[in-house]
Formats: structure tokens, sequence, C-alpha cells
């Protein structure tokens, strides 16, 4: 039987991992009550990959508080109601033999939009919308002017970062990941071009990453000793002036001195006018240049194939791979990836038909 490094375990803390690929978070605008509780299409959603053989079920970036939400359609975690209606979710997810991830998000400028066919642009409030918040009071194309975070309330961010771990540990989540990718609110301190403050949140790097650093320390301290603690960085703008692979390389060693186990590296988001060269593998090469500065990546960026996803984690350019929509079009891209391989793997039972081609 061949080996293989991407259907081999991976241990971070106390958690093993039965396989190395990985569902990206990936947001699904289905909350239609617009409360931020998921509903029976995240079960089914999110349990379908579990079923499909995935080693980590990420659910899509759900946030800490109201304001957070990128659209009024999203999930969230800052009430009991929604920690208890994800516990059914990640109960199932567990049963098919995958861990469950929550991506816990803020998306600052980026918050209070349309999902796609409802509109452009930012909501209003006469129709749901709310009064967007980032570290500086610059715009993202296309939307509102957000309003200028005090000190004191970005303390309180770091705050609700820690009560949404807790209620996460709760609901049975595995893993916690700090969103700091995609033009969001962490991303945005991060970034020169979003980030024109001049006090100890804005400046230099050390300033710029303040938040982020504190915000995953309190997920640690929340999240103890055995839960691993992710990240997700974008690893460049793709603008000049920007933020870039050599800062975040840096900011990750430091995410890993403050308690995180793995960096999940992506790019882009923070601007609409950037122009990204993407392709198959396009974002592989920055999560190797991150795995370099001493802690585990995952890839992510068209990943679409078992030999291709096989190939990135045995060369070493990263521990995992995260792939995103190829799990949309075939949920159990996983099961598939693994009899390409030639890997024999464990199948739902009733799906073992499915490994046999007569």
């Amino acid at each position: 039987m061949p080996t293989s490094a991407l259907f081999s375990s991976m241990t971070l803390r106390s958690l093993t991992f039965r396989n190395r690929l990985w569902v990206a978070p990936m947001c699904q605008y289905a909350v239609e009550e617009k409360d931020g509780t998921p509903t029976p299409w995240h079960l089914v959603h999110l349990g379908s990959q579990a079923r499909g053989g995935a080693g980590l079920v990420f659910c899509e970036a759900t946030a800490v508080v109201p304001e957070g939400r990128i659209s009024a359609w999203d999930t969230g975690i800052w009430n009991d109601e929604q920690r208890d209606a994800w516990a059914g979710i990640v109960d199932f997810i567990h049963s098919q033999g995958a861990h469950a991830g929550v991506q816990l998000a803020h998306a600052g400028r980026k918050a209070s939009t349309y999902r796609d066919g409802a509109g452009t642009g930012t909501m209003p409030e006469s129709e749901g919308g709310w009064q967007a918040v980032a570290p500086s009071a610059v715009a993202f194309d296309g939307y509102d002017t957000p309003r200028e975070l005090s000190v004191e309330e970005i303390s309180q961010i770091v705050a609700s970062f820690g009560v949404a771990a807790q209620r996460s540990l709760d609901a049975g989540f595995d893993v916690l990941e700090v969103h700091a990718a995609h033009g969001y609110l962490l991303h945005e301190f991060l970034s020169p071009l979003s980030n024109k403050r001049t006090d100890e949140y804005g400046g230099t790097l050390e300033n710029r990453a303040r938040i982020v650093l504190d915000s995953i320390r309190e997920v640690r301290r929340v999240a103890g000793e055995d839960v691993p603690v992710f990240v997700r960085f974008s690893a460049t703008d793709w603008v000049e002036g920007g933020w870039t692979v050599e800062e975040t390389a840096t900011v990750a060693a430091w995410a890993k001195e403050a308690g995180a186990d793995l960096a999940d590296i992506s790019s882009g988001g923070l601007t609409a006018d950037a122009k990204i060269t993407a392709g198959p593998g396009y974002q592989v090469p920055f999560a190797k240049q991150v795995r370099e500065a001493g802690i585990p990546v995952s890839a992510v960026g068209l990943i679409t194939d078992a030999a291709q996803a096989e190939e990135i984690v045995a060369s070493g350019q990263a521990d995992a791979v995260m792939s995103g929509r190829e799990f949309l079009r075939d949920p159990h891209f996983a099961l598939r990836a693994a009899h390409e391989l030639g890997v024999e793997v464990e199948w739902p039972t009733p799906y073992v038909r499915g490994k046999w081609h007569r």
C-alpha cells in the first residue's frame, strides 16, 4: 500500500488529525433570520465535508460580536443560543471522525455589507445594517467610511475574542483560529494602508501587530494548554506599500511565542484594486516562506487535486493543505484524494461501495 504525506497523521498539542487535508473556512451567508445562529444548512454543509474524509473541518468566519459580521447573514458565537446550535453541528462532525474548527472573526471596515444578490456596498441601518469600525477612518473601496476605534474599544474587542473562544470550547470545537486575514479588522491593523494610527496600535510593526498578538494571547489563555490555536494571515496585500510576506513571517513567529500553534497562510483582501496573479497553488510559496520562520503552516489557494496536495506536504512546503472551493464542488474531496493516491482510509459504511470501480 503506498505511503502518503497528505494522509499521514499530524499532532498539535493534545489533538491528532487523521490526515492533513482540511476544509478551509468559507462564508455561507445563509443565516436567513440574521441572528447569527447556524442552521440546518450549516449542519449539512459542514457535516458532508466531515463525512467526506477531511481531517479538520472549519466553519466559516464566525463573528465574536454582532457588529463583527461581514453581513447580516453571517454566523456568530456571541451568545448561548448560537453556542448551542453549533454544538449539534460539532457533534456530527466528530461522529464522522473529523475535528471541528471555528474561525473567530471581526470584519472591521468590511462589515455590514450585502450578501451576493441582495445589494452592493454597505447595507444601511434602515435595512438592518450598522456602523462599521476600524483602526482608522479609512474606507474600503465602495463602502462607507468606518468609525475609528478608541483604545478602550480595542481592549473590549480583544476580550470578546476570549469570550467567544470559551463559548466555542463549550460547543465542543477542537481548534480555535484567530482571523487576521482578508482585509478584516485584525488585518486592517497590520497593514499600513488601512492603519494610520499614531498611538500604541499604529506606526511600527510591533504596534500594528499588538491587537493580533493580544487576541492570540487571550484565546490561548482561555484555551489552556491542550487546545490548538491557529491564526490566519494574508501574507501580502498585493499592493505596493502594503503588508508583505516578510512582515507576515516576522509576526507569525511572534504569534507562536504568544501561543499560536499554526499559521494558516492566505493572501489579499485588504483593497479592491489589488493585482493578484492567481494560478494553481499560487499562495503555497508564501506558506513555505512563513514556515521557515519556525511555525507550522497550512497552505491554501487553488489546490484542487490529490497529487498537487500530496506534493505540497511531501516536499515540506506546508504541514497541511486547506482547500475551499474544491470541497464545495466535491464534499468528498478527501475520500477521492485518498482513492487517487492509493491510500486506504476508512469510509462511512453506507458509502463503501463508492471505493469500487465496478
